[in-house]
């Protein structure tokens, strides 16, 4: 079977803050929102807008620096791949969340402290 590719790479800025949690063997993964915008013209002279809302995940030491430098409205860019997970709720109603899981991130503000943001993910699988 051929090999396939899954890489993702975003530049936008943060809807909320990072919010940090432990696993229960003790492994930091850290989430938010990240937005992009794209604009474009139509055929008809138009100028038309774009928002695409992306829920990163990031584990490890990678969740740790996220968690402690970037806050709402940071610009970054998150480099990862996609993946989607599934849980069944209390009323057994199925519900499924597609997450890009980072293994880089780089702040793009201006403001940004000069931290190695290297790639370990340390990613579980689910």
């Amino acid at each position: 079977m051929a090999r396939g590719l899954n890489k993702v790479i975003i530049i936008g800025n943060l809807g909320r803050d990072p919010e940090m949690r432990y696993t229960p063997s003790g492994k930091p993964v850290t989430s938010f929102s990240v937005a992009t915008s794209r604009s474009w013209v139509t055929a008809d002279g138009e100028r038309k807008d774009a928002t695409e809302w992306f829920n990163v995940v990031a584990w490890g030491n990678l969740a740790e620096i996220c968690n402690q430098y970037l806050r709402k409205g940071s610009r970054v860019y998150v480099e990862g791949h996609l993946q989607t997970r599934s849980w069944d709720d209390e009323q057994g109603q199925r519900h499924y969340r597609t997450e890009l899981v980072a293994n880089e991130m780089i702040m793009l503000d201006s403001r940004a402290p000069d931290v190695d943001l290297g790639g370990e993910t340390g990613e579980p699988g689910y």
